[in-house]
């Protein structure tokens, strides 16, 4: 699928309201989510694999509040909220994780992030990440740059430049990795690999030139853990796309990245996406089916 020009959806469109409402609400949600980390929160499952906390629903009531409040006719999507479909009518969605890493949370290690993005007839194009623990608040415009915000201080982001993947650094999932990441990080001679939990906090590796790129062969992630980082990612001079190349679009019935996903610098993504679909394939997965 050939590559669409994000940048053409915001060249004319003044999004310095979006952001700035963004950052401030994923400031006030993430001192909602401190106030249970410091302290005590109960957990409940929705699934087997899939655990919720006060946390979750109270920083997703507060984000989603604030966002209606301030663009009444946007549609919304977010992981603790109820999806009524009304959003599909929407030309303008923001798509919502409250918590992204609540096993992370739970395991009290702070590599957890509220996330809150903005997709445009289904591209993302303004995305915030922010980690509560830390402080750290990552934010993109497609086409407008990306910037790390530490503590009074801000950062411009770019991604690297590597083009070699034997020179490249492998961020991955502190709780999701699979066993055939040994043989994709094989293939693509990769020697060297660092972990953190959140798709946001792997997309500030990547930004941070502290990795290079992010394969996950996995149906596990949703619009909501895409979307902002995404927008960051692209917005820092990266790409995102799912493992078989393919632009991931937003604001879809079924929310699941059924084809996995793979973040990197860019400069050599369609190689990485060759070796994955390789990989990939000859293990018994293919495009029309997804990792389901």
């Amino acid at each position: 699928m050939p590559e669409i020009d994000d940048s053409r959806l915001v060249s004319e469109r003044d999004l310095s309201t979006e952001l700035d409402l963004a950052v401030q609400v994923a400031r006030e949600a993430g001192l909602i989510v401190n106030t249970f980390y410091v302290g005590a929160a109960e957990v409940e499952y929705k699934a087997p694999d899939e655990p919720v906390t006060e946390a979750d629903r109270s920083a997703n009531q507060h984000i989603v509040t604030r966002l209606r409040e301030a663009f009444p006719e946007d549609g919304i999507l977010s992981e603790e909220a109820k999806d009524d479909l009304t959003r599909l009518e929407k030309e303008r969605v923001w798509i919502v994780d409250p918590l992204d890493g609540t096993k992370e949370f739970i395991a009290r290690n702070g590599e957890f992030a509220v996330m809150i993005g903005l997709a445009i007839r289904g591209r993302p194009v303004l995305g915030v990440i922010h980690q509560p623990a830390t402080g750290l608040l990552y934010t993109g415009v497609v086409g407008q740059g990306a910037y790390l915000y530490e503590a009074d201080e801000r950062i411009s982001l770019h991604v690297s430049r590597k083009a070699d993947p034997r020179e490249m650094i492998l961020v991955s999932s502190r709780s999701h990795r699979r066993r055939i990441m040994d043989e994709i990080r094989t293939a693509l001679g990769i020697r060297r690999e660092t972990v953190t939990g959140s798709v946001g906090l792997k997309v500030g590796h990547i930004v941070r030139r502290l990795a290079d790129v992010y394969i996950h062969p996995s149906p596990g992630c949703k619009e909501w853990d895409l979307c902002a980082p995404e927008a960051v990612v692209r917005a820092a001079g990266g790409i995102m796309t799912d493992c078989w190349g393919n632009t991931l679009v937003y604001n879809q019935r079924d929310v699941r990245a059924h084809n996995g996903l793979i973040a990197s610098n860019g400069t050599v993504h369609d190689r990485i996406v060759e070796t994955v679909v390789q990989v990939v394939e000859a293990a018994g997965y293919n495009q029309d089916d997804g990792f389901w």
